[in-house]
């Protein structure tokens, strides 16, 4: 099989991880780079140059990258406020997509870019890598033979401590930060993946509540929040960059419960307990890091000529975009592009 060329821009952190990945796995090969910085996107092509093989080629611009033949699909992981440009110039070109989560700021522009993928029929899927980790397919067959039986609800966290600084991209509302957009999104979009497995759908929102501490540059630092789909079933989580919690998934049934037990965002293992029984752990490596999954889903896609993925499709997206919206209005989050 020819190998499949992919692109990155922004060579950043979350970069070197997808890099990796793709260095594991079979049929890609990494042939070009873009970054703001010359020197570091150069460093990081010769890193990930392959033992005998050319690094891939530094492009001075998204337009000159685009222009490659031999890219077949690009992988951004820019700061949030600039994915949206970069997305739309690689649907114009024709270049199929996988986008750092979340894959733009508000619902109003990820509309916008799915309306474009979808004209265009071109490849567009947003980066949200937790949902392809080997661990969720234990826990989507435990939900989905009701091994706790009927779903009662879910509690997660994912907070970290951070020293403010104005001008990181946690911090930054020119960037889009904030904790919501930064790592809640995970919180959601697992809320949604649970409530799918466990009853084939996930019910519209009925309410939501939310409280949240705001750093001193108006974006969100701290956010908790209920989420109410009706009848008793409700998802609560906590997301902040100011102190820590034990970020773990859990989710309560009427016979028992399923534990990720920490960093659910990127575990490898999980727990059943059921009533009267001894709690089941099964444990799940990752091939390479992680990453390998979304990315082995998107190629999978691209060679088929999908525009979107099964797993991962555009209308998750944008209803994880849409509670997104909620929850900043409701803690009073105001920033360019939001």
């Amino acid at each position: 099989m020819k190998p499949l060329g992919w692109a990155i821009v922004g060579p950043g952190r979350i970069a070197h991880r997808f890099a990796a990945a793709l260095a594991g796995l079979p049929a890609t090969a990494l042939v070009g780079v873009h970054g703001r910085d010359e020197q570091r996107a150069l460093a990081f092509a010769r890193q990930w140059a392959r033992p005998g093989g050319p690094a891939a080629r530094v492009a001075p611009d998204l337009a000159t990258l685009l222009a490659q033949p031999d890219v077949d699909a690009v992988y951004i992981a820019t700061p949030h406020s600039l994915h949206g440009s970069a997305v739309h110039a690689c649907l114009l070109a024709g270049k199929p997509v996988l986008c750092e989560k979340p894959l733009v700021p508000s619902l109003a522009q990820a509309q916008a870019l799915v309306a474009l993928a979808q004209e265009r029929q071109v490849f567009l899927m947003e980066a949200m890598w937790t949902r392809f980790l080997p661990v969720y397919d234990q826990v989507g067959d435990w939900l989905r033979e009701q091994a706790i039986g009927p779903l009662h609800g879910l509690q997660s966290s994912f907070c970290f401590a951070t020293p403010f600084d104005a001008t990181s991209r946690l911090f930054d509302p020119a960037l889009a930060g904030g904790a919501l957009l930064d790592i809640g999104i995970y919180n959601l979009s697992m809320t949604r993946w649970v409530l799918q497995q466990a009853l084939g759908e996930c019910p519209p929102l009925q309410g939501l509540h939310a409280q949240g501490r705001l750093a001193p540059t108006g974006v969100d630092q701290r956010v908790a929040a209920t989420l109410d789909f009706g009848q008793g079933l409700v998802s609560q989580f906590v997301c902040g960059f100011d102190g820590t919690a034990d970020n773990g998934l859990r989710i309560f049934g009427e016979r028992g419960h399923i534990e990720v037990p920490q960093q659910f965002w990127q575990a490898t293992q999980a727990l059943l307990h059921r009533d009267g029984e001894a709690p089941l752990s099964v444990e799940a490596p990752l091939a390479i890091n992680g990453f390998e999954g979304e990315i082995t889903e998107a190629m999978r896609c691209i060679r088929a000529g999908a525009v979107q993925s099964p797993l991962m499709p555009h209308r998750e997206t944008l209803a994880t975009m849409g509670w997104l919206d909620r929850l900043r209005q409701a803690v009073g989050v105001r920033y360019p592009g939001a």
